[in-house]
């Protein structure tokens, strides 16, 4: 089975992000071994591209969340901590004397 997005074919999960947000995933996080200026010209066109999509870093933001409820929902089962119980006054006022 093939799964087409906007007529382009995602075949991994990368194709996936990359088809969300519109860019390679590389633009955001980079690449192994890349040199200073490979760096500086990537962050150059990411900043450029932001402030060309305000709302960018939203969708990726809602992406990210997507994603991580579908493959790893238990991140988002957060539990309260336990609050501690009142101290009564009697209790106080036996440990101060």
């Amino acid at each position: 089975m093939r799964t087409y997005i906007g007529g382009h074919q995602a075949v991994s999960s990368n194709d996936f992000v990359e088809l969300a947000l519109g860019t390679p995933v590389e633009l955001w996080l980079g690449v192994d071994g890349e040199s200073e200026m490979e760096r500086a010209a990537r962050l150059d066109a990411a900043r450029d591209i932001l402030a060309d999509n305000p709302g960018m870093a939203d969708d990726a933001i809602r992406v990210a969340a997507t994603a991580i409820e579908e493959y790893a929902p238990e991140l988002f089962n957060v539990v309260p901590l336990p609050q501690p119980a009142p101290r009564s006054r009697r209790a106080e006022k036996g440990a101060a004397a």
